[in-house]
């Protein structure tokens, strides 16, 4: 340690350093006494009041610890010094915040900003940690290290090509830096880059990284690659090799229950995760996961048994109380599960997923303004949050509150526009029936995602975009160009979430394919992860396209009508006919979904959640 502020005599600082070494020797204890002598001979030395705080907090005194580091910081202002070792002891008794105000305040050097940009990344502080972490590379523009934080900061803010840039850095400064090659392995398969995302992380592993999250993610990707057979082996090797790794266990589940009628007949799909968190009953992800994934395939009364079996369920963990009131709400138990909602409220309130939750609860009890409540609470968290904002329709339509037309406003907010063919293609029908192909190809599972919409279908995984096919990247320029066109045309309003947030050019964040058979439909929903939604129509049965249809309508997307089990009676607001080379368009908070139709020719559909861009 350097001296700061006022220095120390000579042998002031040899008795300095004699205490610097036991305390890493990890004698805190002998330290302490050397560092409170030097601060009754030195009150004016930065540096003694500086190694009182460190020996304080390694002895547990975290009050004094954190006085002796604020007079360091006095006697020597924005010492990087001071503020390093300061902000590293924050961090460590969980006070992250106060770290990164620490960090403002020093002086600018490499390690300041880099360290900066870490703990606002765990903040979730997006833009500042980009900013720190620029500011660091401008300082040294070979260090792994920022370009490494600088990637990590823009992948969260979906800034994924350039995000590429930054990882790519990583591993050219730093050829054998796995964590660089896993993260860039990460951004391709957001991008769709499927084959690159494989070999990037195929090449973290031959750099002996052995983690188990770097296995589940290449099981991700061959699961991307329409390789499920290779993805459900390589699961099953993972969750044998590392029984205590939660997320190998939902993903084998997954896998099993999209794929399993065909590489694994007769497997029930949640076995091995049962099994898992019986024989781990102190694994708390495990736990959640096996709840959550309860929940999520309509089983709630063995969710419901289960938490009733483990210890303290309704007193200590306010997680389980919740998924507890989840399970009796879907077997409607409402008043029991209105008193487990209502317990938990206060030590959950921050929580927009729990509140939310709450509020669907509150609809089905028919409580409407309590409903509204959860939603106003969730939107003071985060203002573009679109469950919130879907709920908030709900609630003002049941109130007859003209705002409802106000937010959704189905005539204006809705587009539906006919795509052209892109260049190369004689016409628009060619067009379909190359693009029908390629997506059938992908329609590999044999049942539907179990946390989707989608019903008696099939949905495509990973990002359908940015594969290395011709077809694809085609049907992503002149879906974007409609995208845009449409866009032009809508009014500004800076006061609507949809509106406000508009922009000439959109970012794909995430896009998929659905083919549904017979009976098939989409159950009502909204998209949390847009800003914009769509649904493009590639192929339909003859019962959608058949003016009969205009009856039943069956096939055909509709808006408004809320999520089924809210077990509200309110119809539809639009309807609208599907039609081939068809494009919709509509706010991600919308509440939509689909007509059931009887034909044996499926319903094929690709979609796609966007976010303003520029």
């Amino acid at each position: 340690m350097a001296a700061i502020g006022r220095p120390l005599t000579r042998a002031q600082a040899g008795r300095f350093q004699a205490a610097a070494d036991l305390l890493r020797a990890g004698r805190a204890g002998s330290a302490v006494d050397i560092a409170q002598a030097l601060v009754r001979e030195a009150p004016m030395a930065a540096d003694a009041h500086q190694l009182l705080g460190m020996c304080l907090a390694d002895t547990g005194d975290p009050d004094a610890a954190e006085a002796a580091f604020r007079r360091a910081l006095e006697l020597a202002p924005g010492s990087p010094v001071v503020a390093l070792n300061f902000a590293n002891w924050l961090q460590r008794i969980g006070s992250a915040k106060q770290a990164l105000d620490v960090l403002m305040g020093a002086s600018e050097t490499v390690r300041v900003r880099v360290d900066q940009g870490l703990i606002a990344l765990k903040l979730g502080q997006h833009a500042d940690a980009r900013n720190a972490f620029e500011r660091a590379i401008q300082l040294q523009a070979d260090l792994p290290t920022a370009w490494h934080g600088l990637g990590s900061a823009l992948r969260a803010q979906g800034a994924l090509e350039e995000a590429e840039v930054a990882f790519r850095k990583v591993t050219m400064l730093s050829p054998e830096h796995a964590l660089g090659w896993i993260n860039l392995g990460g951004v391709l398969r957001l991008l769709g880059r499927i084959d690159e995302a494989l070999a990037a992380l195929r090449h973290a592993e031959r750099l002996g990284h052995a983690g188990p999250e770097l296995h589940d993610a290449i099981n991700g990707v061959l699961t991307d690659a329409a390789r499920p057979a290779e993805a459900l082996a390589g699961a099953r090797r993972l969750v044998a090799a590392h029984p205590e790794f939660a997320q190998g266990y939902d993903t084998l589940a997954n896998l099993l229950w999209e794929h399993g009628a065909e590489l694994a007949p007769g497997e029930d799909p949640l076995h091995v995760l049962r099994m898992a968190a019986q024989a781990q009953p102190d694994n708390r992800e495990l736990q959640l996961k096996f709840l959550r994934m309860l929940l999520a395939a309509h089983r709630a009364r063995e969710a419901l048994s289960r938490i009733e079996r483990m210890r303290n369920p309704m007193g200590g963990d306010p997680i389980l109380t919740w998924f507890a009131a989840d399970a009796l709400d879907a077997l409607g138990e409402t008043t029991q599960a209105s008193n487990l909602y209502a317990s938990v409220h206060l030590r959950l309130g921050k929580s927009a997923e729990f509140l939310n939750a709450y509020a669907r609860h509150c609809f089905r009890a028919g409580r409407p303004d309590q409903a509204r409540a959860c939603a106003e609470q969730v939107l003071r968290l985060d203002p573009i949050n679109q469950e919130a904002w879907g709920h908030m329709g709900i609630a003002w339509r049941l109130a007859g509150d003209p705002r409802e037309d106000w937010l959704c406003d189905y005539e204006r907010l809705i587009g539906y526009v006919e795509v052209a063919p892109p260049p190369g293609h004689a016409d628009l029908p060619s067009f379909l029936s190359a693009l029908q192909g390629r997506l059938e190809a992908l329609h590999l599972a044999r049942h539907e995602p179990v946390n989707q919409s989608v019903r008696n279908g099939t949905q495509t995984a990973g990002y359908l975009f940015g594969r290395d096919d011709v077809v694809l990247r085609a049907a992503q320029d002149v879906l974007r160009a409609a995208v845009e066109d449409w866009l032009a045309g809508l009014p500004d309003d800076p006061a609507h979430p949809f509106l406000s947030r508009k922009r000439s050019s959109v970012r794909i964040v995430g896009a998929w394919s659905v083919r549904l058979k017979s009976a098939g439909r989409h159950s009502n929903h909204f998209h949390n992860e847009g800003w914009m939604s769509s649904a493009f129509y590639v192929a339909l049965p003859a019962s959608v396209r058949d003016e009969g249809s205009n009856v039943s309508h069956a096939g055909w997307i509709q808006f408004g009508q809320p999520l089924e089990e809210l077990g509200l009676d309110l119809p539809p607001r639009r309807m609208i006919r599907p039609k081939t080379g068809h494009l919709a368009l509509f706010p991600s908070y919308m509440w939509h979904g689909t007509v059931p139709f009887d034909d044996p020719d499926p319903r094929l559909t690709v979609a796609f959640d966007m976010q303003p861009q520029g």
